[in-house]
């Protein structure tokens, strides 16, 4: 006898019918992730920069995109640019997810950036190097080494982001739960298959990794 409101025999019976959304959940937060670590690397270096302008441009962006929601930019790259351009849902999540990230991704790299002994830099200047060279050969594989850690936390938090981009009629994992969950009146049950294949993209996440950080902390040590 069932004694929960819910049918829980439908969990299985419907679960791969959100395989193709959680694809498109998994290519949102992939491009997404990526174009943020570009426009991360790019802003922490510029946060970093010497030159005061640049430095400013950069701090104003992570200032801006912190301090607001990842919702309200994605309805401004979405609806509010229609005036000038119009963008497709997905490329609109992807953009938006790319530049949410990318402020926190800059401050993860100027962290890791900032934690690298200087006296290595001065070093590598010592030996003829010039300082682009010297950062590029000696500081950044290092500092990504160091910020594989904290990157793997935000790649987790911009996975379970992208269900906001159901909002903007995204075919991911929320608006598939909607959609099926209104069509069959089973909500709950619906929204436990979501959450499950959430739990699985994030624990197979973390468990690459995990073991992306293992195999860095064995090169250390060779």
């Amino acid at each position: 006898m069932n004694i929960l409101p819910w049918d829980l025999t439908v969990i299985p019976q419907r679960f791969f019918q959100f395989a193709d959304a959680a694809l498109y959940t998994l290519q949102i937060t992939f491009f997404g992730i990526l174009l943020g670590l570009i426009i991360g690397l790019v802003a922490a270096l510029g946060r970093l920069s010497k030159r005061q302008w640049i430095s400013a441009l950069s701090k104003a962006y992570i200032f801006l995109i912190r301090g607001t929601p990842l919702l309200v930019q994605l309805f401004i790259i979405y609806y509010g640019l229609t005036s000038i351009v119009t963008i497709d849902p997905i490329p609109s999540a992807i953009i938006a997810l790319g530049i949410h990230n990318g402020a926190y991704i800059a401050e993860i790299f100027r962290g890791s950036i900032q934690s690298i002994d200087y006296g290595q830099m001065e070093a590598a200047r010592s030996l003829g190097m010039t300082q682009g060279k010297a950062m590029q050969r000696i500081v950044l594989p290092q500092a990504f080494k160091r910020a594989v850690p904290p990157l793997g936390n935000q790649l987790i938090i911009a996975l379970k982001d992208s269900s906001l981009a159901s909002t903007i009629a995204v075919p991911e994992l929320m608006l598939k739960g909607r959609q099926m969950g209104s069509s069959s009146f089973m909500y709950m049950e619906m929204f436990l298959i979501v959450g499950i294949w959430y739990l699985i993209m994030t624990s197979l996440l973390s468990f690459v990794m995990h073991r992306i950080e293992q195999r860095l902390k064995v090169s250390d040590h060779d």
